[in-house]
């Protein structure tokens, strides 16, 4: 508890993956949503914009994860050289 509380150890980190999750969820969903969704019925293009939304938003959440735990990565490598 003394680390999280005096920011020697990062609570972040385990919070990122949750995030992911839940933006992969609405990615998903969104896509779904986007597909079969709407007045017009089902329509090749609804289906292809659809999918293009599920798989690049999957695609941008991961992307983004990734970014943010490579910032906390780099973080806990200098302070591990800090400590040496």
């Amino acid at each position: 508890m003394y680390d999280v509380l005096y920011f020697d150890k990062m609570l972040t980190p385990k919070i990122i993956t949750l995030v992911y999750w839940l933006l992969l969820f609405v990615a998903v969903f969104s896509g779904l949503g986007s597909m079969f969704g709407g007045h017009e019925g089902f329509t090749a293009g609804k289906f292809l914009m659809g999918l293009v939304y599920a798989v690049g938003g999957a695609i941008a959440a991961r992307i983004w994860c990734e970014l943010m735990i490579v910032l906390f990565k780099m973080n806990e490598a200098l302070q591990e050289l800090r400590q040496k």
